[in-house]
């Protein structure tokens, strides 16, 4: 008798006209239409929310691009070698890795709002410790306060800008083209503290731009959650997923997480350890540079922010997974010319090539990791990236510091190839497709 109600169910639904039918099933909302676009006021709010994420990698760009030119001065007041100052980057690799870890714990229990203005206070009080110029561990201690609230905002803002649906790649472009321009800017003004007596005053600089971005956050988005801030934006939450299965081992039982996350690590490394780590030492040691060879990491890092912007349209041509190996491949050409050719200057032109170059190589990692992750995982999944990523600028720094201890700066060059290498072999195992369901790509 069941299954006879069953087959008139049916019949019965087939028989209904195809309008009436359709005014039965769910409604799902057209995005072409203009009652779902945003209004003016919605474009405005979500325009001021992208230029306060910006100022937030901006800040990010600043303290990468900050330690590389005071490297030499830092040694040279502390009394230490290249494996002591190395333990810098240990601790900003260690305040990382846990801002990266804390980040999907407390993501899902405070949201966005709250996290990301938590991880600006962290640096403000890095910085605060590092201007003081305290005693070697002190101040090594400084570099972990700072690098747990990089993690955090790093984490949050790259997130936010995956979740939105208005060409999100040209934004996540312009987003670490922000970095780019910090990361420019930093060095400029590093170089000239660290000729000066008071060379730590330079972490006051610092102290001043997070504090700046401190307030923006505040103003801006006032600790509301992701998804109260994008409904201000007129746009709608993320999908719910698994609510039984903690965020934490979801986001971790993602073998496409790991994979994108150790490319980013590499990827981050080369680029710190080129821009802002020991070339401005390889360049003063080995090739002749005076004290003015900090300039070339600023020329690295405005190499950096132009090819996220202008890159755009290669990388829309060709597709971004295909022009992420041309880069790489032409990176590791320009830094077999660094290391071969015996020339300040081509060298110096070479390095600001591979910025132009290696720019691009973050956002389109974002932009992957938006497309083939699930949406309710995506902001903790994309803040363990970005962690292993920051933790990569202070790692690979530290191993090539403590390889130079013994072996000499020389030893640079073949170990940035070497790693290069390492990075476009990564890229090439990482998903390239769409996953289906809650799972995807599950480690065994």
């Amino acid at each position: 008798m069941a299954h006879n109600d069953e087959i008139q169910s049916t019949i019965s639904v087939e028989t209904i006209q195809p309008t009436e039918r359709d005014a039965l099933l769910p409604q799902i909302p057209d995005p072409t239409n203009s009652e779902n676009q945003p209004n003016p006021v919605q474009r405005r709010r979500a325009n001021i929310q992208f230029v306060a994420l910006c100022w937030t990698l901006f800040l990010a760009g600043w303290n990468d691009g900050t330690t590389g030119p005071l490297l030499p001065r830092i040694q040279k007041v502390y009394g230490v070698d290249f494996t002591l100052v190395s333990l810098l980057f240990v601790f900003a690799c260690i305040g990382f890795l846990i801002g990266a870890l804390s980040n999907i714990v407390l993501d899902p229990r405070y949201g966005f709002g709250k996290v990301i203005v938590l991880g600006t206070v962290f640096q403000v009080i890095g910085y605060s410790i590092e201007a003081t110029a305290p005693p070697f561990p002190v101040f090594i201690l400084g570099y972990a306060i700072n690098g747990l609230g990089m993690a955090l905002q790093d984490a949050q803002a790259n997130g936010f800008v995956a979740s939105l649906r208005d060409d999100p790649e040209t934004k996540m472009g312009i987003l670490h083209a922000a970095y780019g321009a910090g990361a420019l800017c930093s060095p400029i003004v590093a170089t000239q503290f660290a000729q000066l007596p008071h060379w730590s005053f330079h972490y006051l600089t610092s102290c001043g731009v997070a504090f700046l971005n401190l307030i923006l956050l505040i103003a801006v988005f006032r600790l509301k959650t992701q998804d109260e801030c994008l409904a201000q934006i007129g746009l709608p939450p993320a999908e719910e997923g698994d609510t039984e299965t903690s965020q934490f081992r979801q986001v971790f039982s993602l073998k496409a997480v790991h994979l994108l996350a150790f490319f980013i690590l590499l990827a981050v490394g080369v680029e710190v350890t080129i821009g802002a780590g020991w070339t401005v030492t390889y360049i003063i040691n080995v090739r002749g540079g005076g004290p003015s060879s900090g300039y070339i990491s600023s020329g690295f890092y405005a190499g950096l922010m132009i090819g996220r912007v202008a890159l755009l349209w290669v990388n829309r041509k060709i597709g971004e997974r295909r022009a992420l190996f041309i880069y790489s491949f032409l990176c590791i050409g320009l830094q077999l010319v660094v290391w071969l050719v015996p020339s300040l200057v081509v060298g110096a032109v070479a390095i600001c090539i591979i910025g132009i170059l290696q720019g691009p190589m973050y956002p389109i990692a974002m932009n992957h990791a938006g497309r083939i992750l699930p949406r309710w995982l995506l902001t903790g999944s994309i803040g363990w990236i970005a962690g292993c990523g920051q933790a990569g600028s202070a790692l690979l720094p530290f191993i090539t510091g403590a390889v130079a201890s013994k072996s000499g700066i020389e030893v640079l060059q073949p170990l940035l190839v070497a790693m290069m290498v390492f990075m476009t072999f990564i890229w090439a195992i990482v998903p390239n497709s769409v996953q289906k369901g809650r799972q995807i790509d599950v480690c065994s």
